[in-house]
């Protein structure tokens, strides 16, 4: 007879006190949001809110139809935003790599010290916007391209170093290993038994990443550090929504096409 109870048990998932908690977890969830809820929407104007579709819609209308005259002048400013991308991902790519060897545990040559300085580079670099990095150059070394090279520069590092130690980590410990047992020094087994095992995903990561920044450069310009998103902003001031429609379309074809390059590019890659 015990042994016919035991086997008529139900079998649970999970335990009670497992159940319990994650419910005490989903209401808490929801308690949070609630609360976030609220505290949002203390000071909103619900007048205004409801009064939105007019005015997207009366906004729309006065962006149609788009004022394609205006489409030359926005080439040279399309073109330094490419070069904003292009130039800010070859240097945060540059400034990831030496970030990333020191962040992995596999190669970097001090855990305790140096591991823990890269490992905050590369958060602090992920924490920080790219546009929040573009506010801080403009008042640091003026208006204009740099500035959002550099922005895009350094917000690339953390995006870079984190993929790339991660790569690091995971390589095959046997090819090390065996570059080592020829008597190579340290130099000579990270050229030849760590960096062949990095290479796909290193091209795969700078372009996705060129990709990225891409499209963070087209609003660079908002806060002054050149591009086309000087021209948006200029256009916005001055209410000539025929202007903003044309620079929206364009801002949208430059994505798609930079996202079909970085897919052929990844594809080739990988």
């Amino acid at each position: 007879m015990s042994e016919i109870s035991h086997y008529s048990q139900i079998w649970h998932h999970r335990t009670p006190k497992t159940r319990l908690f994650m419910w005490m977890g989903w209401l808490s969830l929801v308690a949070l949001f609630l609360w976030c809820w609220q505290l949002m929407n203390r000071d909103t104007i619900w007048f205004f809110v409801a009064d939105a579709p007019r005015q997207a819609a009366d906004i729309g209308s006065r962006m149609w139809p788009p004022r394609w005259e205006y489409l030359p002048e926005l080439l040279i400013p399309l073109w330094d935003t490419i070069n904003i991308a292009t130039i800010g991902t070859i240097g945060g790519v540059l400034m990831a790599i030496p970030v990333a060897f020191l962040a992995a545990r596999n190669t970097t040559p001090s855990p305790r010290i140096l591991r823990p300085i890269a490992l905050f580079i590369i958060v602090a670099s992920r924490s920080i916007n790219a546009l929040i990095w573009a506010l801080l150059l403009v008042a640091i070394i003026g208006p204009g391209l740099l500035a959002g090279m550099v922005a895009i520069a350094l917000r690339s590092i953390g995006f870079v170093g984190k993929l790339l130690y991660e790569a690091i980590e995971e390589i095959d410990p046997l090819q090390v290993e065996a570059v080592s047992a020829t008597g190579a020094d340290r130099a000579q087994v990270i050229n030849y038994g760590i960096v062949p095992q990095i290479m796909p995903a290193f091209w795969g990561i700078s372009v996705f990443r060129w990709d990225i920044n891409i499209r963070e450069s087209t609003i660079l310009g908002l806060v002054g550090a050149g591009g086309i998103g000087l021209k948006l902003q200029g256009s916005l001031n001055t209410l000539a929504w025929g202007q903003v429609s044309v620079i929206l379309l364009l801002i949208l074809a430059t994505v798609v096409v930079s996202e079909w390059i970085s897919a052929k590019m990844r594809h080739a890659i990988i």
